[in-house]
């Protein structure tokens, strides 16, 4: 049977069992367009609702006492496979994804999403703490900056611990992705940019200004101290504080002046 990290599916998910966060969660796909792909169906609480909207619907579970509980009570256009998420390939077509993701695999899990191509929005439960940085609400994670000019993140509820079954020591949180119809890059500097992301977040320096100073090299810092002036960049400000707009007009203001991949951007392409 596959396993999520050595552990049985049971071991490390938590049931939803809150008709309010089901309904809300339902309401917010019945927004979206297109086939709609769930991640870790469970016991059918989100997938009996969604079956509903007679869209195309591809529930991914890697339990297999949870795929025969679901197989006789789903509709016929439901297709069920029993896999592991992590390890199942995702569509190049354009479709919406769902989920109540194991928390101790948040992480991964976002990762692998972040990387497809094909979906345009994503409704997912994760930690109350996770939904929060992820959409930058009091400051932003490195990830979730390295995806901003692409993906717009927002919390759309707080969701209780009381709202799951077992319930787990912290409360969740509905964090919706989608796809920006007008990036604010080309996808072409994807790679680029999210290197340059990583390295102003793990360079040393008190605040912005002096972590910015080495990283964007002679020719641009004083061009990238006017930028600071103008957004109000001051030295006690960090990476995590910077907006989806600002971090792209830094970028492309350090890419303008020369910037380059450093030799840690290169090493961190290669692994």
């Amino acid at each position: 049977m596959p396993t999520y990290g050595g552990g049985r599916h049971e071991h490390g998910q938590n049931f939803l069992n809150d008709h309010t966060t089901i309904g809300l969660v339902i309401d917010l796909v019945s927004r979206t367009q297109g086939p709609i792909i769930e991640i870790g169906p469970g016991g059918g609480a989100l997938t009996f609702g969604l079956q509903d909207l007679r869209r195309p619907l591809t529930a991914v579970e890697i339990d297999t006492k949870q795929i025969r509980r679901l197989r006789p009570r789903v509709a016929s256009h439901v297709h069920l496979v029993h896999g592991d998420f992590l390890r199942w390939r995702l569509p190049g077509e354009p479709h919406v994804l769902v989920g109540n993701l194991p928390f101790h695999l948040t992480t991964a899990m976002m990762r692998k999403v972040l990387h497809a191509p094909g979906w345009t929005d994503a409704l997912l439960l994760v930690q109350w703490e996770v939904a929060r940085r992820r959409a930058g609400v009091g400051g932003a994670s490195m990830m979730t900056a390295q995806w901003w000019p692409w993906v717009d993140f927002a919390v759309e509820a707080r969701v209780p611990s009381a709202a799951f079954t077992p319930a787990p020591s912290v409360d969740a949180g509905l964090l919706r992705m989608s796809r920006r119809s007008e990036p604010l890059l080309e996808p072409k500097e994807r790679r680029t940019y999210r290197e340059f992301v990583h390295t102003v977040f793990t360079s040393r320096g008190r605040g912005l200004p002096a972590i910015l100073a080495p990283v964007v090299g002679p020719r641009a810092r004083k061009a990238v101290q006017s930028w600071s002036a103008r957004e109000r960049v001051g030295p006690t400000t960090l990476p995590k504080d910077l907006s989806a707009r600002q971090w792209a007009d830094l970028y492309s203001l350090a890419r303008r002046n020369g910037w380059k991949e450093t030799a840690h951007g290169a090493r961190t392409r290669k692994r």
